[in-house]
């Protein structure tokens, strides 16, 4: 039994089927009974391209991020996931790596699978907000269907954008840290993504506010690995700082791994604050001082918006931000 077998009893088109198992409003109470009674009688249940015929949707959301093992990722999808099941849509998730190369890849083959519309989770779709050509083939895409990025921003017609306001979060730290007293203030990163640029300006514009320099070797680089972040601070003899900005909770705890082998303690004499809030800020010792860059809400709004785009408003915000907030716990004096 099939979608055509379904029409055929029914004395319907296709479409007519397609429409009332999606749901439409464009068939007739009376035609919408003959058809369920039918579906019922048959014991039908459709698919997901037997839905799509004769409408001008899947009800199909592509999702794409770059590696599902990260927790902030994981989470992020869990919460898109959920809200678009809510909605009566289902997902197809890719993991896309780093590469523009598997980026773009990726893209055409969550477009080849006829989704409405194309959500992409994390700052690295992003590009480093310099060179255009690094986030063409996502301006591309939204030519074909509206594009949604969670945690960047790229403008451009169909592309829409929900971020954390990591700027003033990263401002609002290093301020906090300076009011304490703090002249050295090791910012930790990984990456030069549109999310860690945003954070990168947030504590420079707090350290030149207070009057103070913005030294080159207390901005610390190094991969997003706890025991290597931890080993290759160790390995600069004269790195010298009295508390921590990182900008994720992995490099914060590699921040108090560090500090448990040089026998400094913390809070009292090395404060240290992560980001993203995750499992591990309340899994290390003392318990981690963290930015929650609210991901729920960032999911929840672009979920939404998305929606609405899709039932054609044309009001949806291309941009939206979400205020962060600062979890204390006890790896500061806050």
């Amino acid at each position: 039994m099939n979608i055509y077998d379904i029409a055929r009893i029914s004395g319907v088109s296709i479409a007519t089927v397609s429409r009332v198992v999606n749901g439409s409003q464009k068939v007739s109470e009376k035609t919408r009974q003959k058809v369920m009674d039918v579906i019922k009688a048959e014991g039908y249940t459709p698919n997901i391209f037997a839905r799509g015929l004769g409408l001008d949707s899947m009800k199909t959301i592509g999702i794409m991020c770059p590696n599902i093992a990260d927790n902030y990722m994981a989470r992020a999808i869990s919460h898109l996931e959920q809200n678009f099941h809510e909605y009566g849509y289902d997902c197809i998730l890719g993991c896309s790596g780093h590469t523009r190369e598997a980026k773009e890849n990726y893209v055409k083959l969550l477009l080849s699978k006829r989704i409405d519309a194309l959500v992409m989770v994390g700052s690295t779709y992003g590009g480093n907000g310099v060179e255009e050509k690094e986030t063409a083939y996502i301006k591309n895409a939204s030519k074909q269907a509206p594009v949604f990025l969670i945690n960047s921003w790229i403008e451009g017609e169909n592309i829409y954008c929900s971020n954390a306001d990591d700027f003033s979060a990263a401002y609002e730290v290093t301020s906090a840290l300076i009011r304490r007293g703090k002249k050295r203030i090791l910012f930790l990163y990984d990456s030069e993504t549109f999310s860690a640029k945003q954070k990168m300006e947030g504590y420079e514009r707090a350290l030149s506010d207070a009057g103070y320099p913005v030294l080159g070797d207390l901005k610390f680089r190094t991969k997003n690995e706890i025991h290597h972040a931890r080993d290759l601070m160790l390995a600069y003899k004269n790195l010298e700082f009295d508390s921590v900005f990182a900008v994720e909770d992995g490099l914060a705890v590699a921040a108090l791994k560090y500090a448990k082998v040089k026998g400094i303690s913390v809070p009292e004499e090395l404060s240290v604050v992560g980001y993203n809030n995750s499992p591990l800020s309340v899994s290390c010792e003392p318990e981690l001082t963290s930015v929650d860059s609210r991901i729920e809400q960032q999911c929840y709004i672009a979920v939404e918006n998305i929606v609405k785009v899709l039932e054609g408003n044309t009001e949806v915000s291309h941009r939206t931000i979400v205020p962060c907030e600062i979890v204390k716990r006890c790896t500061t004096d806050f």
